[in-house]
Formats: structure tokens, sequence, C-alpha cells
């Protein structure tokens, strides 16, 4: 008696559900209408191209189009022997090419073989005839990793292949291919699948599967896949496995895939967003110990915002065109009309630097908690145009109270602040003795000497027309120019602004603190923060814009009395206007101050 030792007879394999519904004609492939309509019209009008190029992200069909495309060069039955699109019934060659054992059907993976003597290889089998088809189809996949010396070898056949010869690449990566590779093909981009025709293709792939499975839980996995079909089957292929024989709901999804409840980042966003940070911190914390990822809870909280600014400007009907479809269009409809787009657009900021911070932080849940605090912060904060209308109707009622208080303080402090917009010659000479710079602000009177006058003329001038003879034109040399006024430390400042000198007349407003001035002399006070050549560079600069000397001394400082810079920022932080635009925004800052009446003039500087 002898044991049986023949092998017991063997089941098909198991095969996922990717391969077990790949399309194997033009009519099963999903979305790629344009696609293939051009190819249809191309084969009717006997106008094929010798090499193909499809572009696109994983899993949306490329090498299944290039296989489809190898099928459709090759399709022969009985009746048709002619290249078609349209394949009703398996052909001669279908089988072996969608198997990829076909002996005139040749794949390659680029990403393997990516050097030229892989490429030397497949052009030297180019020149012999196909064997069994009716064209030799060469389908190169992940062409941009070929290396620059493969494609150099690849171009002169790539240009002008033999008549029997076709070639389909396929990449990821269309921006890595050469211009000379890609300027010799027929370029077909694959676009991603949308949620909805996506779940729609999972509900029949479930349906033939015999499973139960919720419409809410197929739209997770479409949104899961990224529009990638192949994403897509496998996501489905592991929660079929994982509930065997049961129903399948969206919580199992979420579980399986570790995701967050919709109606709690609407919850988050919603507390964050009116400013209640307590909420906000307790929703995050409880989907961050059940297992949500930091990153994905700020990437959640990002596409509801997206979401409700696309409703609020585009309508409603915008609603049911986020991630989660339809699910999604009551809460977003709702929410939308109660906030203001510049809220939603800093919210959006806001959220966005956060997930950069989540994704550098050693703490993401720390990181993230923070970027919930700020949203939750500025919440609470004014918009620019609400802070500006506030701004309007409270500063004529501000300045008309202020205006009594403020005209006490005004006479001791008439010094001029705003810049000459040219120098100006004196007018008169001054009535009593040269004065001095009071510590007041007051201003210095300077004296001037007025020319003599010089009375009738009893003699005829020459320079005058006799009825005689014409009269002739009198060469004059001109004028000097007029001596600049210089009154006040101000009129000094404002004079090296005109000459466009702005390093000194930064040092003057920020550094120098008057004393005495007077015609020629100069006395000043000067902080800590002075250069040690300043009262030598202002000599001279004060010599050639006046043409005459000056002396500028330094003395002690006599007390409260500020430099320029710090009499004008006690003016306006006096100012009611100002003080209430601070007030509004706690953290801003005086960048610079203009006066309203004129432009930016010449050397204007920063407050």
């Amino acid at each position: 008696m002898t044991d049986d030792l023949s092998p017991p007879p063997t089941s098909p394999g198991y095969r996922v559900l990717a391969r077990k519904y790949r399309p194997q004609s033009f009519d099963d492939l999903l979305g790629h209408e344009a696609m293939v309509r051009t190819l249809r019209n191309a084969f009717a009008a006997d106008r094929i191209a010798h090499a193909f190029i499809l572009t696109g992200v994983r899993g949306v069909g490329k090498t299944t189009t290039a296989r489809i495309i190898a099928r459709a060069l090759n399709y022969e039955t009985e009746t048709i022997d002619r290249p078609t699109v349209d394949m009703p019934v398996e052909g001669r060659h279908c089988r072996a090419i969608a198997e990829s054992r076909h002996p005139d059907v040749y794949e390659m993976d680029a990403a393997s073989r990516t050097g030229v003597g892989d490429i030397r290889e497949l052009i030297e089998g180019v020149r012999y005839a196909p064997i069994e088809g009716r064209y030799k189809v060469y389908i190169i996949d992940e062409v941009h990793m070929l290396s620059t010396n493969a494609f150099n070898a690849l171009l002169k056949t790539l240009e002008e292949p033999p008549a029997h010869v076709k070639f389909i690449f396929a990449t990821t990566e269309i921006r890595k291919v050469p211009v000379t590779v890609l300027s010799r093909c027929q370029r077909f981009d694959l676009r991603r699948f949308d949620i909805t025709s996506l779940s729609a293709h999972l509900a029949g792939i479930a349906e033939k599967e015999e499973a139960a499975i919720s419409k809410e839980a197929l739209d997770m996995i479409a949104q899961a896949a990224e529009g990638s079909v192949r994403d897509a089957l496998s996501l489905l292929d592991q929660a079929l496995v994982q509930k065997a024989g049961e129903a399948i709901g969206a919580a199992d999804i979420r579980d399986m895939l570790g995701l967050v409840d919709r109606t709690q980042t609407w919850d988050l966003l919603g507390a964050a967003m009116a400013g209640d940070a307590k909420t906000a911190l307790r929703l995050f914390r409880e989907q961050y110990d059940g297992g949500a990822d930091a990153g994905q809870v700020m990437r959640d909280l990002l596409s509801l915002t997206h979401l409700l600014t696309r409703t609020l400007v585009a309508g409603d009907e915008a609603a049911a065109h986020g991630q989660a479809g339809e699910a999604d269009t009551e809460r977003a409809q709702a929410m939308a009309h109660g906030v203001p787009l510049p809220a939603l657009t800093r919210s959006w900021s806001l959220l966005m630097k956060a997930l950069e911070e989540v994704q550098n932080a050693p703490d993401a849940a720390a990181a993230a908690e923070i970027g919930l605090i700020r949203v939750a912060y500025a919440a609470g904060q004014p918009t620019p145009e609400e802070a500006l209308k506030a701004l309007g109707q409270a500063a004529p009622q501000a300045a008309a109270q202020a205006a009594p208080q403020a005209a006490p303080q005004a006479a001791p402090q008439a010094a001029p602040q705003a810049a000459p917009s040219a120098e100006r010659a004196p007018t008169g000479a001054a009535t009593g003795p040269q004065g001095s710079w009071s510590p007041t602000g007051g201003q210095v009177a300077v004296a001037v000497n007025a020319a003599p006058d010089a009375g009738p003329h009893t003699a005829p001038d020459p320079a005058q027309p006799s009825p005689e003879r014409p009269a002739r034109p009198m060469l004059t040399a001109p004028s000097p120019a007029p001596s600049p006024t210089i009154e006040t430390l101000d009129d000094i400042a404002a004079l090296a602004g005109v000459k466009r000198d702005a390093r000194l007349r930064e040092e003057i407003e920020t550094c120098l603190i008057p004393v005495h001035l007077e015609t020629g002399r100069l006395d000043v006070a000067v902080t800590e923060a002075a250069p040690k050549d300043l009262t030598g560079r202002l000599g001279q600069a004060l010599k050639a814009w006046t043409g005459r000397p000056w002396i500028v001394s330094i003395v002690a400082d006599p007390g409260e009395v500020p430099t320029i810079r710090g009499r004008r920022n006690q003016a306006i932080k006096a100012n009611p206007v100002v003080n209430a635009a601070l007030s509004a925004f706690p953290k801003a800052r005086i960048a610079a101050v203009r006066p309203l009446s004129s432009p930016t003039a010449p050397g204007e500087d920063s407050a």
C-alpha cells in the first residue's frame, strides 16, 4: 500500500479588490472621458500617435490605461482586424496583454531599470517585427526615473520609430521628464477623482461583494483616498476584512483610519471662533486622547474654514462641495452666515501657522492647543474694518471733548513741527535784541539788518530809454539765494530734511536737547545715544546751508526739556484718536508720523 503523494487541488488565490475590479476596456474607465474621446477620434481617423505619455497622481489608472491602449492597438477578433477603441468582446490578444505575458507588449519599470544599458537593450528589439500582434508596444512605467543618458539614448528612436512600434509612458512626476521627450509624445493628464464619483464607485463594488456599508462610511473612505481609486479600493478591502459579514458604519471606518468625528470637529471650530478657549481645549483634548493626530485635527479645521469661506462667498450651493460632500451642507450653511469674511480669513491664517508649528514642534498637542488659543483670542478682537468704523465714529466726539483741555497746554508749546516746503527768506528786521531759547519751547528772534532806503533819485537814470534811442538790454548779476530762517531747533531739523540729510535729521530729533539759540550759535544738551562727532558735523552742515560759521556747544541738561522726538511722541500719545486706536489694537505700534495736509516730504521719518 502506498501513500497518495499527489498535491491537493488548488483553489484560485484571493485577489485584492484593486486587481479584481481593474478596468479592462475604455468603457470601464472612470472619469477620463476627454482622453477616451480623443483616442476614439484618433483611432477612427487612423491618426494614431507613435508615443503617448500619461501623467497623474498615484492610483488614477495610468498603468491600467496604458494596457488598455495596448489592447486597443492589437485588438483582433473574427470580425474586427484593426485598431479600435470599442472592444465589446474579448479579442485574441486581450487576455495575454491584461496578464502582462504578451510577446509584443513589453512592460518596463524605470524605477528599477534606469540605466542606458536597459534602454539599449530595448532599442535593439525595436527593429524586429511583432511576433503575434499588429504593433510592438513598449510600456515604460515611472519614466521620470530614467537617467539622463538613458533619455538621450531613447530620443532618436522615440522621434522616428518604425511603423510597427508604439511607446506608452506613465509618470507621477511630469516635470522631471525632459522637454525633448515631452515634445515627442501625445500627453494625457489623468485627474483625481472627486469624492462623489469615487464614493458611488465604491458603493457599486460593495454591492457586488455583497457587503453592507453605509454611505457615510464610503464617503470617509473616498475622502481618505485623496482621489486615488487604488487607495480607495485598498481601504475598502481592509474594511470588509475588519468586519466580515457585518454591517460597516462610519464609526468603524473612523476607528480604522484614526479619524475624528466630523461633528466634534465642527464643535471645536465653533468654540474656537466664538472665543471659548476653554471649551475648544477640552474638545481637542478629547479627540487627541481618543487617538486623533494633532496635525490631522488642524487639517480638518482648515478644511472646514475653507468650506465656510466658499459657502459665504459662492452661496449656499457651495456647502455641498466640501471633503465630506453633502454631510456638511446643513452645518456649513448655518455657520457661514454667522461669521464675517475677515474673521474667516484671519482664522485660516492662524490655523495655517498652527499646522506648521504642529509639524515642527517637539510636542504636537501643545502646539495645537496654542494655535486654538490664538484663534479664540482673535475672535474677541475687532476686524480692521470694524475698528476703523468705530474710530471714525468716536474721533469727532473725542476730539471735541479734548479740545477745551488741550487749549491751555497748547500755548507754551507753539514751536513749529512741520518741515518747510522750501527755504524762506527773512521778511523784515527783528524789533528787539537777539533772544535766547526758552525751555518751554518759545521762539527766539534773530536780528536781520535791512538795507537802507536810498531815497528819491534826482539824477537821470542812464538805464532808462530816451526818446532819441531804443532801449538796450541790461545784463544783471543773479541775486544770491536767500538764507533760511532758523529760529528753533525744529527749523534746523526741518532744514536737514530739505537738504536730504536723513541721518543728521534723525540725530537732531533724537539726540539733542535745545538750551540756547541765536544767530551763529547753538547750545544743546545731548543724550547718551548721541554720536561724539554730532556737534561738529552739525556746525559744518549749518555753515554750508546758511553761508556763515556756526558754533555748536554742548552744555548741561536743563532738565524737563524733551528732545524733538520726545515732545512729538507726547503730543501723539495725548491725541484721543491715537489713544482709541491703541486701545483697540493693544499690540499695535506707531510706525510713522506724517502731516495730514501734505504728502510725505523728503526725509520724512518714522516715529
